[in-house]
């Protein structure tokens, strides 16, 4: 069956993930902000799903439609071929948002939208009633200047959830943004990266994943494995390839390092998880004591402070922090903050700058490789 597929990304990341996209082979790609979407099909789903480091999700696109007025969005999802996806006795939860629209009211829309998926499935399964107790088969729906979309969940619980962080520290950074920065950096299988502020470990081992090919989303499962509708040899083939695939002579080595001992025993505890504790050496080190090792790239994601005195606090840091790194072209550094001073605390001027966004926190992405 040939599919329409979208792929949500963090806003600055979209060059990295049409990367991602043409690397597994997908057609027709196109390029929207925070979004790639592509022509494939069952299997593209499933190897974007274990693949993809930098996706948030995997969507089929099922309809895409002006909808101006409630009858507008109704006729619009029951004219939805929703019976090739969704089973009579499978869930089909509904959930999205609206934006600059004549239909602004999110819970209105959800309850039309269940509805026509309700009366379409009704009248292809001759019953009245869905007591919804199978695989959950999630819609969403985005409508923006009137246009709405709908789609079909197959990831479940976000790309982000790689299954080696159930616990993290105060202040991390999503994996599938570590993942885009660390693919910024040109991380390859002899490469070494440092963290001095490793926290959870989270650059580390997408640094690891990166470096050895082992797909991100290799230890998990996601919603359209449970599908009726779906093949399941599909996802075990595509299981079997990214084994295949794994690097196991790659000459990668990582070293963390973060003033917090329970951060230590955090990326220790991660790394495990992750499959890749023998690529990663973590010490119990301030950022004072720091020593620059030569020939590596350096990630950091810095504490920052909403209070003044947190701030001042982190300020001093960020000028430790460039004393002791002092990046160039052999030791480039990758650095995330939210400071728009960062540079002048720093103590050099940034070769480039990528805005991203660390959940709802407008950041900036410092890259020093010259």
């Amino acid at each position: 069956m040939k599919l329409r597929i979208a792929c949500p990304c963090h806003f600055g990341l979209e060059s990295v993930l049409n990367y991602e996209a043409k690397k597994l082979g997908c057609e027709n790609i196109t390029v929207t902000d925070g979004r790639v979407s592509f022509d494939g099909t069952e299997e593209t789903v499933a190897l974007a799903n274990i693949f993809f480091a930098t996706a948030e999700r995997v969507l089929i696109e099922l309809a895409n439609f002006k909808a101006y007025t409630f009858e507008d969005l109704f006729q619009g999802v029951i004219n939805i071929p929703l019976e090739e996806f969704i089973g009579k006795n499978d869930a089909f939860p509904v959930k999205g948002h609206c934006l600059d629209s004549k239909l602004h009211s999110v819970p209105d829309c959800q309850k039309i939208i269940k509805k026509a998926a309700v009366q379409r499935l009704s009248q292809k399964y001759n019953t009245i009633w869905f007591e919804e107790r199978g695989s959950a088969h999630r819609l969403q729906f985005s409508i923006i200047k009137d246009n709405a979309v709908i789609y079909l969940d197959t990831t479940g619980e976000g790309l982000h959830k790689r299954g080696y962080r159930k616990n993290s520290n105060d202040a991390p950074i999503k994996e599938t943004l570590a993942a885009g920065i660390v693919d910024l950096a040109r991380v390859r299988r002899d490469s070494v990266v440092v963290d001095p502020m490793c926290g959870s470990g989270t650059f580390l081992i997408e640094s690891a994943y990166k470096a050895l090919g082992i797909a991100p989303g290799l230890r998990r499962k996601f919603a359209a494995e449970g599908w009726e509708q779906f093949d399941k040899r599909i996802w075990l083939s595509a299981r079997d390839h990214a084994l295949d695939i794994i690097d196991k002579e790659g000459k990668f080595k990582a070293y963390g390092f973060d003033a917090d001992g329970a951060a230590c025993a955090l990326t220790e505890s991660n790394s495990a998880k992750a499959g890749v504790r023998s690529k990663i050496s973590v010490d119990m080190k301030d950022i004072k004591n720091f020593k620059r090792i030569e020939g590596a790239i350096n990630f950091c994601n810095p504490p920052y402070g909403e209070r003044m005195l947190e701030v001042r606090e982190a300020e001093k840091l960020y000028k430790i922090l460039g004393d002791k790194l002092h990046p160039d072209k052999d030791n480039p550094a990758y650095i995330i903050s939210p400071h728009e001073d960062f540079e002048s605390f720093f103590g050099k001027k940034a070769d480039k700058k990528r805005k991203l966004y660390n959940g709802m926190i407008k950041c900036n992405l410092y890259m020093y490789f010259r």
